[in-house]
């Protein structure tokens, strides 16, 4: 059976990459491409690549109304959600790319789901070394209870934190045990500089720099009495290391029913 692939945000970081590896596998093909900037351009033009066929739709309403069975998102973290929404009330499966989403995001896009009997999976990050930085950590953390993440990522990065580091941080803050760190709400001076608690319970402390010259970078310090242990991931300047989790989660999806999420959940 041939899947049949929209790409919202077909010309956008990670869609640019995404287009051509589609179009090269035997299982798969583009039947639709989402992207304002080049509505109505042949997408594979739009991309300086020869022609594909398939024509660039404006919105993701316009690419639904033509047959297909999976949407991937890597668009922006203010659609990211309403386009889910659409595609599940489409009957579609989602693969989600994009960060922004929280908790409450994904509980409710999990709802619709289940509701519309397809399946969702979204990842943080879908790189392969990116899912081991979390694998390892969350090992880490099962020994070592005081850890807080810090997330890098280029200075005009629309959300904080990063999908990496907030999905990164929930998983952490349900495994790990009491911190022996002062509480927050203890702290004395600027408190807003601990950082933002994220995950359930007291959650896992995040710092989020903003800095030019980083692509995206996430890592997990863990302290005990006179050692440190750092866990990190750093992400190079092209898309592709999101190129083969993607496919992955692709080809995947269509036998889900609600939300799964991590990477880690498929390679397991």
């Amino acid at each position: 059976m041939t899947i049949k692939v929209v790409m919202a945000g077909a010309t956008g970081w990670v869609g640019r990459a995404m287009v051509p590896a589609i179009a090269a596998q035997g299982d798969m093909m583009l039947a639709g491409a989402v992207a304002r900037n080049a509505a109505g351009q042949d997408c594979g033009g739009a991309l300086g690549l020869p022609p594909n066929g398939v024509t660039v739709s404006a919105t993701l309403a316009e690419a639904l109304a033509l047959p297909s069975d999976v949407v991937v998102d890597y668009t922006k973290p203010d659609v990211v959600k309403a386009n889910a929404l659409a595609a599940i009330s489409a009957g579609r499966h989602v693969v989600i790319g994009t960060s922004g989403l929280g908790a409450a995001d994904y509980a409710e896009i999990d709802s619709a789901a289940r509701g519309s009997s397809v399946g969702v999976i979204a990842a943080g990050n879908f790189s392969i070394t990116a899912t081991l930085m979390k694998r390892f950590a969350l090992m880490a953390a099962k020994y070592v209870p005081d850890v807080e993440v810090i997330d890098y990522a280029s200075a005009k990065k629309p959300d904080a934190p990063s999908g990496t580091a907030r999905e990164l941080a929930e998983a952490l803050a349900d495994v790990r045990g009491r911190s022996t760190a002062r509480p927050v709400a203890e702290v004395s001076g600027v408190p807003g500089t601990r950082g933002a608690a994220v995950g359930a319970g007291s959650g896992v402390q995040v710092h989020a720099l903003r800095l030019p010259s980083y692509i995206l970078s996430c890592e997990a310090l863990f302290g005990l009495p006179d050692e440190r242990l750092t866990i990190r991931h750093d992400a190079g300047s092209s898309a592709a290391p999101y190129v083969a989790g993607t496919l992955l989660a692709i080809r995947r999806v269509t036998s889900v029913k609600g939300l799964v999420r991590g990477l880690d959940a498929l390679i397991d």
